[in-house]
Formats: structure tokens, C-alpha cells, sequence
């Protein structure tokens, strides 16, 4: 199976970076939410009765071909920077980090594909992709779904679907979710307008790592509430529609805005581009919101295109788990902010004087 260092060599097949695929949307996920017959939900559960879960389940999910040669480990045997790292990448969630044994996750090579195993359920099933998939998201997770079905006894009622720890997954047990990149409305101050009118829908809108967490570098999850009563299909198809319009009013925000007051946007990515090129202590909110706006360039014209992926790998990177892990050693958070501004300048350093030179042409 794959280490943990192998699994830290690349980033994620999803984080891409391609400008024509993630101009707005950045990643589709669907996670599906399974339990096993006649064992206690994880929450309830013994420690003992976790373990015996988590080694049956385990052995079916690597087996799949899907997942063949990918990353297995119980959390328990995870350092919590490591652990970090996976929350950080959205391989785990937050909750599952902080469990002990009998808690685990199995990820395929490609980062694509992903299952919590003793989570707040048995199995959380989670596929991400790039750009607006929703649809390919759901089937690569029903390909794991698919697999374990005919080896795992999945509880299910005739009635109410999928049985789950939390009521509000019942049914089809699945969440869906895009994560979008919405500076545009913010900087035009209609984020709050179409986010109500998101929340009227019947959808959650979310910060970056999910439920509980805030919004920053202007990105937001907007997700399904409900998973009684609806089909898979019916919530994926309401999903992406309303997804497909704030995408939609987002690029009109951007394009208005640099129609409308061109300088004020090229002012906002060349401070960006000042600060990220030049500054020796950079918090990792700060870095967020910088390389937003420089994102925000290199979709309007402004900067290169290839400032996107640049961007993207640079905002996991910057993270702190990240930056512990890549520098070998525990750091306290006022260093992690000087080395954060380091990794970030000489990252960029090569990039960004023709990126100024762009913004300077660009209107």
C-alpha cells in the first residue's frame, strides 16, 4: 500500500488548475453515508466492536480495484500532523481526526476517491472531481458502493432508505456538494443577495472545510440539506442547476466589475501581487485572500493563466498541516507565518514580475 510521504509527493488529480474547467466551480464531491447490520453506530459503539468494523471493512475496500495501491492506515497509527494533512486535503473530515482506534481511511492513489471508515457512520464514501461533476463524482463513488454491496450487509429500511447515525442523512445517505471560488460577488457585495436566495433552495452554503467552518479566499461549499424524499438523481440535477447559476451571476459580477471599474480590480490583484511577492510574514487567512484576487486575475486576462494552478497547489500548501509536514518538524504559529511568506515568495518569485507586467497591459 501507499505511504504516507508517497501520498504528499503530488498533489490531488482534482486540484488541477485548468482555468477553462475551474474558473468558478473547483471541485464536485459526493459523499454517501453507509452502515454495517448488527453493529452499534461508531458513536455508540465499544472499542472493540469499532475495531472488528473497521478491520472487515477495511480488507473489502482495498481489495476493489478502484482503490488498488492506495493509502490505508488506521489514525490511530497517523501522527496528528498527518491527520491534519488529510483534513487539510479533504481525505477526512474534521471529527474523524480527533477519533482513535478503529477509525481509518482508505484513499485511492489518484486522491479522488476516499472512505472514512468509522466516522459518525461505518462507511463515508467520498469521491471528488474537478470543475462542475456532480454526476461523475456520484458514479465514482457508487463504483465503491457497487463493490461492497454484494460482500458488506449495508442496513436499510424499506421505508426510510439508508440507515444513518444522523437522522437528517437518511434515505439516500448522500451529500453533495460543489466548493466555488466567488470573489466576484463578494467585491460587487451581492454574495449575501444570492446566498439567501441559495438557502431559500432548500440548499447549505458552507466555509471552506465544511460545516461550522468560515469562508476564506472567498470560497464556499454548497451543498444539499435534505436526502429523504429525493432520488439521487433529482438532488444531483436540483444541485447543479442552482450551482450552474451562481457560477453564472458570478462571472457576470466579474466581467461588470472589470468593465465597470477596471482600476479598482487591477488595483486589487497588483496589492495581491505586491504583497505575496514581497511580504516576510503572511498568516494563512491572509494568504487565502491574496491568492484569491490573484486568481481572480488570471481568469479575467489579467495575469497568466497558469497563475490558476499556481494559485491552487499554493493554497494547500500554505495551509499549516502542510507546511509542517513539508518542513520536516513541529512549528509554533509565528513561524509557520514567516515560512508561509517564504515557501509563497519563492514559489512566485519567477512568476510574478511578468504577472505585473501583464495587469499593467491588461487595461
Amino acid at each position: 500500500m501507499m505511504r504516507f510521504s508517497t501520498l504528499m509527493k503530488k498533489p490531488a488529480d482534482w486540484m488541477s488548475g485548468d482555468v477553462h474547467q475551474t474558473p468558478v466551480v473547483l471541485t464536485s464531491r459526493v459523499r454517501l453515508a453507509r452502515n454495517v447490520t448488527d453493529s452499534p453506530f461508531p458513536g455508540w459503539a465499544k472499542k472493540r466492536e469499532r475495531q472488528l468494523v473497521f478491520g472487515a471493512i477495511r480488507g473489502e475496500l482495498e481489495a476493489l480495484g478502484v482503490m488498488k495501491d492506495g493509502f490505508s492506515h488506521e489514525l490511530s497509527e497517523l501522527e496528528t500532523v498527518q491527520k491534519q494533512v488529510l483534513v487539510e486535503r479533504h481525505l477526512i473530515s474534521r471529527e474523524q481526526a480527533a477519533r482513535s482506534e478503529g477509525s481509518g481511511a482508505v484513499v485511492n492513489r489518484k486522491q479522488s476517491l476516499s472512505v472514512m471508515i468509522n466516522e459518525e457512520d461505518h462507511l463515508r464514501i467520498q469521491a471528488i472531481r474537478p470543475g462542475l461533476e456532480l454526476q461523475e463524482a456520484f458514479e465514482l463513488s457508487q463504483s465503491v458502493n457497487r463493490g461492497l454491496e454484494s460482500k458488506v450487509d449495508f442496513a436499510v429500511d424499506g421505508t426510510l432508505g439508508y440507515l444513518t447515525a444522523c437522522p437528517t442523512n437518511l434515505g439516500t445517505g448522500m451529500r453533495a456538494s460543489a466548493m466555488l471560488h466567488l470573489p466576484g460577488l463578494v467585491l460587487s457585495d451581492l454574495i449575501n443577495q444570492v446566498l439567501k436566495g441559495v438557502n431559500k433552495m432548500g440548499l447549505a452554503v458552507r466555509g471552506i472545510y465544511g460545516e461550522g467552518t468560515e469562508s476564506l479566499g472567498n470560497l464556499y461549499q454548497i451543498s444539499n440539506q435534505s436526502t429523504l424524499g429525493e432520488s439521487e438523481e433529482e438532488i444531483l440535477e436540483r444541485l447543479s442547476k442552482v450551482i450552474g447559476d451562481v457560477a453564472v451571476y458570478e462571472q457576470q459580477a466579474r466581467e461588470k466589475m472589470a468593465k465597470e471599474d477596471g482600476i479598482l480590480l487591477k488595483d486589487r490583484v497588483g496589492r495581491a501581487a505586491g504583497v505575496l511577492g514581497n511580504a516576510y510574514v503572511m498568516t494563512s487567512k491572509e494568504a487565502l485572500n491574496h491568492l484569491s484576487m490573484i486568481r481572480l486575475g488570471a481568469t479575467q486576462g489579467m495575469v497568466p493563466e497558469s497563475m490558476v494552478a499556481v494559485c491552487d497547489r499554493l493554497v494547500m500548501e500554505s495551509q499549516p498541516a502542510h507546511l509542517q509536514w513539508n518542513s520536516g518538524k513541529k512549528i509554533e504559529p509565528e513561524e509557520r507565518d514567516v515560512l508561509r511568506a517564504q515557501m509563497i515568495r519563492e514559489h512566485l518569485q519567477s512568476s510574478f514580475p511578468a504577472a505585473i507586467d501583464d495587469i499593467d497591459q491588461s487595461l
